[in-house]
């Protein structure tokens, strides 16, 4: 496949790839599926506290994957809705939703922008995006305004993701290598993946784009939305760089390295 082939074909190209990761992620150490099954918590502190309490509210995860963050909602007394749109990870969500017992959790195979539709122009108190999700999108201010019509009156919207500052650095962590305000899809070919880099996959390429914060922060409040917060994180949850550090599943700059920010997360509130 061409490079130009491959962008003009994303959907079809990145759900390809994401419908053959599945089974290695659900069987991989990283999500630790047996794990979350027996009360393992993949949320982050930081999200839970931004979020608040979500108990006796909707929930709609955008971009779910198979579920695991969804259902840690769930565990916390929301009513749950997650949304992806690979057919095997809906149906692994749906898998594990029902070895918790939780009976109420919905998930629905759906592309991101065609969610008011799939799902009945029901809104939700919350909507929630989990890392790694706006880069497989190419246009940021539909998935905006998608987003925030799918937010009930008096509710919000709450976006973690990892930075897009961290984009432009080469793998020594420290030389700026991209252009952080390349707006092109950029077309990679990769096997393996993130939770298992020796796995034996086929469905290697993706198209991938990169959104800086003002062009978030920007297609978010031109939809109404009202931004509570912005805030940036020193650290992420993976090795990114080699230099990094870890500490309790956490990994930073040493303490001699100039820090950058590694992930974001905001909150964008709907009026009643």
């Amino acid at each position: 496949m061409s490079e130009h082939s491959a962008v003009e074909d994303w959907r079809a190209v990145n759900r390809a790839n994401w419908d053959e990761r599945v089974p290695i992620h659900t069987a991989s150490r990283f999500y630790d599926v047996d794990g979350f099954v027996a009360g393992k918590d993949p949320l982050r502190d930081f999200e839970t506290a931004e979020v608040g309490d979500v108990a006796g509210k909707s929930l709609l995860h955008l971009q779910c994957h198979f579920g695991l963050d969804t259902l840690s909602w769930a565990r916390r007394g929301a009513t749950v809705t997650g949304l992806d749109f690979s057919a095997p990870a809906v149906a692994a969500a749906g898998a594990i939703a029902a070895r918790i017992g939780a009976d109420t959790a919905r998930f629905v195979t759906s592309d991101v922008y065609d969610a008011p539709t799939a799902l009945d122009g029901r809104t939700f108190d919350i909507v929630y995006t989990g890392l790694g999700a706006l880069c497989w999108l190419p246009d940021l201010a539909r998935w905006a305004r998608t987003a925030a019509a799918l937010v009930a009156p008096g509710g919000f919207l709450y976006l973690a993701e990892f930075h897009p500052f961290a984009d432009v650095l080469a793998e020594d962590g420290r030389t700026v290598e991209l252009d952080y305000f390349r707006r092109d899809g950029t077309v990679w070919d990769e096997p393996g993946t993130y939770a298992d880099m020796s796995a034996e996959t086929t469905a290697n390429v993706t198209v991938e784009w990169q959104h800086g914060i003002g062009e978030v922060v920007s297609a978010l409040t031109a939809t109404g939305l009202r931004l509570e917060f912005l805030h940036e994180h020193d650290y992420t949850l993976f090795a990114r760089f080699p230099v990094l550090e870890e500490r309790s599943g956490i990994h930073r700059f040493p303490a001699d390295h100039p820090r950058v920010p590694l992930m974001y997360s905001l909150r964008a509130a709907k009026p009643v």
